[in-house]
C-alpha cells in the first residue's frame, strides 16, 4: 500500500524548525520540545547545503518512507564487534610488497650477559635480555613474575598504569612455563615473560572495562585473539593496563594514569597503561592500540619504545572496536628489538577479523643499513638548538652508512579524513548516544566522545564516502613517498605523517633519543603544577616504512638505539615527583 505523504502541518513543522529539519539527520519522531523557532536557513547553514522550499516539499513528500528505514536500521542488534561489509585493505592494485624473507632473529652480543644483582635492574631490562636469562635458566618465569607483581603493588598506587591485575593467573602461566622449560619445550623469545595487556582485548573471567565507567563491570567469556596468540608464545599475562575511556586519553573510570618520568602529568593516551607499565618496570612489554595516535603519543609521553604495524597485520577480534578502518594493534616495549620478537608473536592472519592480511612478519639483524634510503624533512633538523637531538639522530644515520636525503612529505589537508574516524566511532557506540548513557562518562569536555558522537551525526552518507574517495587519493601519494625512500625519519607529530600514516596504513616507529627540557604537561586533578613549570623529559623521534616494512624501521632504530646509548636510562625509581 502506498503511504500518504506528510500532512500540511507536519510539514510546516519540518520546514519551519531546526528540531523538525533535524529528523532528515537523525530520523527520530518529533517531540513536542523540538521545535526552537529556529528555521530552515539555520539548518541548512549547519548542513552547509542550500535548498529552496520546492525541494524540501518534494523532498519531505515521501520521507516517511525512509524515516521508516532508518527506524529499521536503529532498531537493529548490532554488537561492538559487527564489522560493517566494507573492509579497508591499505594495498594499491597493481603493487607487490614484500613477502617474509628470514625467521625472525636479534642481535645476540647484546643479550649475552649475565643474569644483574639488582632487581632494579632485572625489572628495567629490555625484554630480549629476560628472554635470554630465562632461557638459560638464570631466573625462572616465576621469579620474574613475582618480581612484577611486587613492583606493581609498590608502585601503581602512584601511576594508576592497571585496572585489573591477575596475580593467580600470572603465577599459574608462569609455573607451567618453567616446567615446559624444564622439560625442555622452549616456546620461543617471549616464554615466559610477565606483559601487560591494554584494557580493551576480552580475557576469559577476567574484566574487560574499555577504560569506561559504563563498562567496568564487564567480564567476557572468552578471549581475545592476540591473547591466546601470546599464551601460544608462553607469554604470561601479569594484568590489564589502563586506556583512556573508550580509547581516547588518559583518563579512565579509576582516575588518570601518570608518566613515571613526571607523575604530576598524564601518561597521554589511550595506550596509558601499557607505556607508564613499561616504562616503569613493571612488566616486560605491554601491548597497545592506535586509532590515531594511541600507541605513538603515550610511547612519545613515557619514553618507550612503540611500533605501530601495518594495519591489516595483527588480528583484532575480541578486542574493542573504536574504527574498523582504522585500529590497529602493536607493542610497546623498553628496547627496539622487543618489539620484533613480540610482533612476530602476535602477527598473521586471522580469519575472525576481515581486515587482516596473509602476510608474514620478518626481521634480519643482518640487513645492510648502507642499502637503506631515509628522507628527511629538513624543516625538523634545523640548525634550531630546538632541533639539536632530532640532528644527533640523523648524524646516527649516516654513521651507520644509510644513504640520506631531503624529500618533500605530502602536502595533504588530512583534516577532512578526521570526519571518517568520528563517523565509525559514533556507529560503534550509537548505543551509549541514544540511551544517554554517554553521560555517564566521566570526561565531558566539548572534544570528548559524547560531543564528538552528536556531532557527527549530521555528517551525512555523501560526505563520508567523500572522505574515503580522498583517503584512496592519500595513499596513492604515500605510496609514491615510498617509491623512492625505504625510510622517513622526522618529529612523531610533525608535517601530519602520523595522521596520514594511520590513514593510510603505513607503520610508525617511535624511538627514545635523549632528554628534553619541556614544560610539564599539567594532569587533570593535579593542582600544584605552575604554568610555566618544566622538567627533562624524554624525547622521542618517528619513522615511517613502506607497507609490511617494519623490519627495516628496527634494524635502523636498533642501529641508532647503540650508537646513542639510549636504552638503559630509566625514569626515578620511587617516582617521587607526586
Amino acid at each position: 500500500m502506498v503511504k500518504q505523504a506528510p500532512s500540511s502541518s507536519r510539514r510546516d513543522f519540518l520546514l519551519g524548525s531546526t528540531g523538525g529539519l533535524a529528523l532528515l539527520v537523525s530520523g527520530c519522531q518529533p517531540r513536542s520540545d523540538t521545535a526552537s523557532g529556529a528555521n530552515k536557513t539555520d539548518f541548512e547553514s549547519l548542513l552547509d547545503i542550500d535548498y529552496t522550499d520546492q525541494e524540501w516539499t518534494q523532498i519531505l513528500e515521501g520521507y516517511d518512507d525512509q524515516l521508516d528505514r532508518l527506524r529499521s536500521v536503529r532498531s537493529a542488534k548490532l554488537e561492538n564487534n559487527q564489522a560493517p561489509a566494507q573492509t579497508f585493505d591499505p594495498r594499491l592494485p597493481g603493487r607487490l610488497y614484500p613477502e617474509k624473507r628470514t625467521d625472525p632473529s636479534v642481535s645476540t652480543a647484546s643479550i649475552d650477559r649475565p643474569l644483574p644483582s639488582s632487581e632494579d635492574d632485572i625489572a628495567f631490562a629490555p625484554a630480549t635480555h629476560l628472554a635470554h636469562w630465562i632461557k638459560s635458566k638464570q631466573i625462572s618465569s616465576r621469579e620474574l613474575t613475582d618480581l612484577y607483581l611486587d613492583r606493581i603493588v609498590k608502585f601503581d598506587t602512584k601511576l594508576q598504569a592497571f585496572t585489573t591485575l591477575a596475580p593467580e593467573l600470572a603465577r599459574k602461566q608462569a609455573d607451567a612455563a618453567d616446567k615446559e622449560i624444564v622439560e625442555g619445550n622452549y616456546r620461543g623469545p617471549l616464554h615466559g615473560l610477565p606483559y601487560g595487556l591494554k584494557d580493551l582485548f576480552d580475557t576469559a573471567g577476567i574484566r574487560t572495562t574499555w577504560g569506561a565507567s559504563v563498562y567496568q563491570d564487564r567480564v567476557p567469556a572468552s578471549n581475545a585473539h592476540i591473547v591466546d596468540r601470546l599464551a601460544e608464545a608462553g607469554a604470561v599475562l601479569i594484568g590489564k593496563t589502563s586506556c583512556g575511556a573508550i580509547a581516547y586519553g588518559d583518563i579512565w573510570y579509576g582516575g588518570v594514569t601518570r608518566n613515571p618520568w613526571e607523575t604530576r602529568e598524564g601518561s597521554s593516551g589511550s595506550s596509558a597503561g601499557s607505556a607508564s607499565a613499561t616504562a616503569a618496570g613493571l612488566c616486560a612489554f605491554s601491548i597497545g592500540t592506535e586509532t590515531l595516535g594511541s600507541i605513538i603519543s603515550p610511547s612519545v609521553r613515557c619514553g618507550t619504545v612503540g611500533l605501530r604495524p601495518t594495519f591489516g597485520r595483527v588480528g583484532r577480534s575480541g578486542g574493542m572496536t573504536l574504527c574498523w578502518s582504522l585500529d590497529k594493534i602493536g607493542p610497546i616495549c623498553r628496547a627496539i628489538e622487543d618489539t620484533a620478537i613480540v610482533l612476530d608473536a602476535i602477527s598473521g592472519f586471522e580469519s575472525s577479523d576481515a581486515a587482516t592480511i596473509d602476510t608474514d612478519f620478518s626481521y634480519n639483524t643482518g640487513l645492510d643499513i648502507s642499502k637503506l634510503r631515509v628522507g628527511y624533512d629538513p624543516s625538523s633538523f634545523t640548525d634550531s638548538p630546538e632541533h639539536e637531538l632530532n640532528r644527533n639522530v640523523l648524524k646516527a644515520i649516516e654513521s651507520l652508512g644509510a644513504q640520506v636525503e631531503e624529500i618533500i612529505l605530502p602536502n595533504f589537508d588530512y583534516r577532512a579524513l578526521m570526519l571518517q574516524l568520528d563517523v565509525e566511532a559514533a556507529a560503534a557506540f550509537e548505543e551509549l548516544t541514544l540511551s544517554n548513557r554517554d553521560d555517564e562518562l566521566r570526561w565531558q569536555v566539548d572534544r570528548a566522545w559524547p560531543n564528538t558522537w552528536r556531532k557527527a551525526r549530521t555528517i551525512s552518507a555523501i560526505d563520508y564516502l567523500q572522505v574515503d574517495r580522498m583517503r584512496r587519493q592519500l595513499m596513492g601519494e604515500m605510496d609514491d613517498l615510498f617509491q623512492n625512500v625505504d625510510v622517513v625519519v622526522g618529529d612523531n607529530f610533525g608535517k601530519g605523517m602520523l595522521q596520514m600514516s594511520n590513514f593510510t596504513g603505513h607503520p610508525q616507529l617511535s624511538i627514545p633519543c635523549g632528554h628534553k627540557v619541556r614544560p610539564i604537561r599539567k594532569a587533570f586533578d593535579v593542582e600544584n603544577v605552575g604554568e610555566n613549570e618544566t622538567a627533562n623529559l624524554p624525547y622521542s623521534i618517528g619513522f615511517w616504512s613502506q607497507l609490511f616494512e617494519e623490519d627495516k624501521l628496527i634494524v635502523l632504530g636498533h642501529g641508532i638505539e647503540l650508537a646513542l646509548n639510549v636504552q638503559p636510562n630509566h625514569p626515578p625509581m620511587d617516582f617521587s615527583s607526586i
